[in-house]
């Protein structure tokens, strides 16, 4: 954080911690604060995102968000800090709790089970601050998002400009993931249909927002979801070969998506290697915004290849027996 950052920080600080009896004083020292955590410059989450030390920020990010959640108390329509709070535990629940339990060995069921429940409930809890961020700037947003009637929020859909782009993801991101982690969800299932208008807005409005990733979620989502709702693999792929062109080599998920979504179905184990040795190859060090996805994602493709045969039938050679 830079020295023009600070300053403004530790004055809110002093102010708070003194507790000044003036009601507008204390207001505008905690928007201040509300101000610099939510990053309103720009590189507000630059801390975290340029890390090479996930275990570190795996440790720093539940005191972060629970500082932020204190500070939403008493300034509980600040857009930005719902939406640094919402994307925060979005990113938390998928960095730190999903994909480890996601690796778990077959005899650790309960606590991966475990584990599943709370990042579940973790997505959800991101996805309602960044609707209420949303709700903020257009009132009524919420409750047109989850009418009866679908169509509702198209309205304010058509309102929306390239500044509301990421809110839009991060709501379908955490809305999508939890039902990813609990199918038999009815309310879920039902309801899920609903972030994908959020998806294509967003994509028609800032197709390159995050380096590509409403193309990474399209991919997933067109290939994973069934087609009564919306699955298209061709859709998929475009979608692939899209955030291939955005992320042009500097990114080492796409590549492990596209190995979860069609090398795994398919079977086809030679592509399933040559795409996690593309994302082994990605320098974490070259793209310093990205280097702390790119370390976990190159985790994931260590492990993903260290554990080929959970995911494919190989016919692995017989090994001759010694000549005696």
């Amino acid at each position: 954080m830079t020295v023009r950052r600070l300053l403004p920080v530790i004055g809110a600080i002093m102010a708070l911690v003194v507790g000044l009896t003036s009601c507008s004083i204390n207001r505008l020292a905690v928007n201040v604060l509300a101000d610099t955590l939510a990053g309103t410059d720009g590189d507000g989450v630059s801390t975290f995102t340029t890390d090479a030390d996930p275990e570190l920020v795996g440790d720093a990010l539940p005191f972060a968000l629970k500082l932020f959640e204190s500070i939403l108390e008493q300034t509980p329509r600040h857009e930005g800090l719902l939406l640094a709070t919402g994307s925060g535990f979005i990113s938390y629940a998928n960095a730190f709790v999903a994909t480890p339990a996601s690796m778990l060995p077959f005899y650790e069921w309960d606590r991966k089970e475990s584990m599943q429940r709370r990042a579940k409930a973790l997505y959800l809890r991101g996805r309602e601050y960044v609707i209420r961020g949303l709700d903020v700037r257009y009132s009524g947003f919420r409750d047109a998002l989850f009418a009866t009637d679908a169509a509702a929020v198209k309205p304010y859909l058509a309102r929306m400009r390239a500044r509301d782009v990421a809110y839009l993801y991060w709501i379908g991101a955490g809305w999508v993931a939890a039902f990813g982690l609990d199918p038999f969800d009815l309310e879920l299932a039902f309801s899920v249909p609903r972030a994908l208008p959020l998806m294509l807005r967003a994509v028609e409005l800032d197709d390159e927002f995050n380096d590509g990733a409403l193309h990474d979620f399209l991919l997933q989502y067109y290939a994973s979801v069934p087609p009564t709702m919306g699955g298209d693999r061709a859709k998929a792929k475009y979608h692939y070969d899209r955030l291939i062109r955005i992320a042009d080599g500097r990114l080492a998920g796409p590549y492990i998506s596209y190995a979860e979504t069609f090398a795994i179905p398919s079977q086809d184990v030679d592509l399933f290697i040559e795409l996690m040795e593309r994302a082994l190859a990605v320098d974490a060090d070259a793209y310093p915004d990205a280097r702390l996805v790119n370390v976990l994602s190159q985790r994931k493709a260590a492990w993903y290849l260290a554990n080929i045969e959970e995911f494919f039938l190989l016919d692995w050679p017989e090994e001759e027996d010694d000549a005696f």
